[in-house]
Formats: structure tokens, C-alpha cells, sequence
């Protein structure tokens, strides 16, 4: 069998697309496939369908192909412009590649697999190619995916930001809790991101008013946006942020005290755990710090009842549950621990909500740690967007429909 028609039936190519000939250079590591059309050949016009167009002119293209054993590989043709008499002179496309790709469709297949796995600037290394193309690449399949995504069925969403990079640049993450998946990111942390969740939504067949419960941090901007975009939605304040408002002040009382009390210094992280999850050294020091009448020592005791609260056995006795420790905070003459009380009985309802929803953003936080892992392994993204079509690709649950 020649090597022409070997080939020709290993790319699959389907007349009038034949291949002519093949050049290898070992000293470049490359090789070289020529495809031709037969003269004469007609082609259906790109833009209307119809057939039978003649030849107008060619433009002589080339695409990297899956490398030859170690040795890269392109594919090298005449691409034809027909005329057509209704749409005038149109670029046909081949079958072996989209529109504007300098790449083939099985090496973008192989390019999406590897980006799933690793940073995009990696992967770019590996190859031999600029990062710069992979991106147009990923981009151009996350679009595609994302256009074809269907939110008919979601009802339950989790709202949470992550840092886009140092400094103050977030971007929005709204996860269905359903199916733990992102189902769209957007610039910014205010109430304007929920507006743009609900275009969205609208626009892959959802409806902002079928979503019943959401999930968020005690954000005024969250709650902002949440009661005039999502009209419907039950609002669950995600328990560990509201752990966190409680954690954060003693982190004040104990920075307040520290200026007096020297043996203080050192212990944060030992007030901003669990007594379950500290070392035996951090215990021994949590003990012997416990019995020295410490202003922080009081409000650590206040924080641990507090996550008492979501042990309770309904709304109804985690609302007992949660006036007893407001007065208790609100009494304990510790003014970051009076404030912390005030912000959670203002968002009382939100809180308690979890008994009857029972979600919390443990899950978004999951995707939150993934992307940032992401990021770091990539020393971050030049983009908003890159990190964006980053998150679909590793949180969206996508269908690619790559080529096989």
C-alpha cells in the first residue's frame, strides 16, 4: 500500500479531498501532508448550502496535526473559495478542521483533554505552541458548550465570590446545588451579578422566578440582589460564614487583649479552631490559657455555643436556642462579641432557614478551593475571562461534544 493512500484512510478524507504526497525531515522533527482537490471539483457554498459551486480561487492553509510518533505533524491543502450565485465568493470549509483553527480537530480534542488536567501555560510548553492559541482553543469549545447548556431544572442555586487575582477583582460563582455544577460566572461580588445570573438563566431556558432556594454569606449585596432578581427564593445564610462573623470577633477580643496580655501572642489559630481539631501542644497551651480569666477565653466559649445552634433539633428550638446565646453575647461586656450577636439577629431568619433547607456553600467553597488550585498551579490567569472558561471547564459538568 503507498504511503499516500495509508494516510488517506488513516485521516479519513472523502473525495474530492485526496492526499498527494508526504515530506519528512527528520533533522525538524516534522512531518509534512499534502491535500489536494481533483481540478474541477464542485463544493457546496458554506453560507446557503447549495451545491455544485465551482472553484473561484485557493489560499493555500496549514493545520497542526497529532504528531507523527515524536515528530509534529501538519496537514497542508489549497482551500478553495467557491462562487456561489446567490451568496457570491465564500472560503469553503474542510473536514478535517473548523473555521480559522490552525490546528486540526483531533488536536484540539487532544489540547481540551490535556487543559482538564493541567495549566494551560503547560500544556503550551509541551507542545511547542503559544499559550495565546490554546486559549483561543479552550474558549471557542467552553463557548460552545455553554451556549448549548440547558437551566430548565434549576431551582436551587449557592452564590459565592473568588478572588480573580491579588487585590480586589472577583468574580461571582452560581452553583446548582442539585447537580454540583457552575452554571455561570461573572465579573465583579455586588448585586448587579445577580441581575446578570438571571439574563443568563433566562437565556439557556431558565426562569429566575422557578429558583426557590438560595444560598449565600450575610453579603448586603447578595441580599440585595437576591430579593429584587430572584423574587421566589427562600434564603439560606450559609452557617459557616455566619460561624465566621462569631469566629472574627474573637479574633478581635483577642487582638484588643494581646496589647496587655503577652502570653497571648502567637495563640490565634489556637481560638479559631475546635478544641477536637488543635495538636496536643495547642491543647495544653487552649488549657492552661483557660484559667486565666481571659476576656478571649470568655469569647471562645460564646463562639463554641454558637455552633451549638445548628446541633439543635428544629427551627423552633434552634430559635430558643438562638435568644438564650444573643443575650448571653449581648451581656458579656465584650464589644466585638455584642456587634458579632447584633449582625446575627438581624439575619435570624436566613439563619435558622437552614433547618427546613439544609444547605450551606460547602459545596461552592469545594469548587472555590479547585479553582484556586487551578490558579496557583498556573501562577493565575491574564484574564477575568480566562478564568472563567477555566471554572466551566472544571466545575460547569460540561458537554464538549470534542471530536473522536
Amino acid at each position: 500500500m503507498r504511503d499516500t493512500n495509508l494516510l488517506q484512510m488513516a485521516l479519513g478524507l472523502m473525495p474530492p479531498w485526496t492526499v498527494t504526497h508526504s515530506d519528512f525531515d527528520p533533522e525538524a522533527h516534522r512531518l509534512d501532508i499534502e491535500i489536494d482537490f481533483a481540478p474541477g471539483s464542485r463544493f457546496p457554498c458554506p453560507h446557503c448550502g447549495a451545491a455544485d459551486c465551482p472553484a473561484y480561487d485557493t489560499e493555500r492553509m496549514s493545520w497542526r496535526q497529532l504528531n507523527f510518533f515524536q515528530h509534529q505533524a501538519y496537514l497542508n491543502a489549497r482551500v478553495p473559495r467557491v462562487r456561489c450565485d446567490k451568496c457570491g465568493v465564500k472560503k469553503v470549509g474542510v473536514p478535517w478542521a473548523r473555521p480559522d483553527s490552525g490546528f486540526t480537530l483531533l488536536f484540539e480534542a487532544l489540547l481540551m483533554t490535556m487543559v482538564s488536567a493541567m495549566p494551560v501555560n503547560t500544556v503550551a510548553k509541551m507542545i511547542g505552541e503559544h499559550d495565546t492559541r490554546l486559549w483561543r482553543v479552550l474558549h471557542h469549545y467552553v463557548d460552545q458548550a455553554r451556549a448549548r447548556t440547558n437551566a430548565t431544572d434549576v431551582t436551587r442555586v449557592a452564590i459565592d465570590e473568588t478572588a480573580a487575582r491579588r487585590g480586589h477583582d472577583y468574580i461571582t460563582l452560581f452553583v446548582d446545588i442539585d447537580r454540583a455544577r457552575v452554571v455561570f460566572a461573572t465579573e465583579g461580588k455586588d448585586a448587579d451579578t445577580v441581575a446578570t445570573f438571571a439574563d443568563d438563566l433566562a437565556a439557556h431556558g431558565g426562569d429566575a422566578k422557578a429558583i426557590s432556594e438560595v444560598c449565600i454569606d450575610i453579603s448586603p449585596a447578595f441580599i440585595k440582589g437576591t430579593a429584587e432578581h430572584l423574587p421566589n427564593a427562600a434564603v439560606t445564610f450559609d452557617k459557616f460564614h455566619a460561624v465566621k462573623i462569631v469566629n472574627d470577633a474573637v479574633d478581635q477580643v483577642r487582638r484588643a487583649e494581646q496589647k496587655a496580655q503577652s502570653l497571648l501572642r502567637g495563640t490565634r489559630y489556637i481560638w479559631l479552631r475546635n478544641p477536637t481539631t488543635l495538636s496536643d501542644r495547642q491543647r495544653a497551651t487552649l488549657d492552661a490559657l483557660s484559667t486565666r480569666h481571659l476576656k478571649t477565653a470568655r469569647a471562645y466559649q460564646i463562639r463554641l455555643a454558637f455552633q451549638d445552634l445548628y446541633d439543635q433539633p428544629s427551627a423552633a428550638a434552634g430559635a430558643g436556642f438562638l435568644k438564650q446565646w444573643y443575650f448571653w453575647a449581648t451581656h458579656s461586656r465584650l464589644e466585638p462579641m455584642i456587634e458579632a450577636a447584633r449582625t446575627v439577629k438581624r439575619h435570624c431568619d436566613g439563619i435558622l432557614r437552614w433547618f427546613d433547607s439544609k444547605i450551606a456553600n460547602g459545596l461552592i467553597e469545594g469548587i472555590n478551593s479547585l479553582v484556586q488550585a487551578a490558579k496557583a498551579k498556573a501562577r493565575g490567569y491574564r484574564s477575568t475571562r480566562n478564568l472563567k472558561a477555566i471554572v466551566y471547564l472544571l466545575a460547569g459538568k460540561l458537554n464538549l461534544t470534542l471530536p473522536a
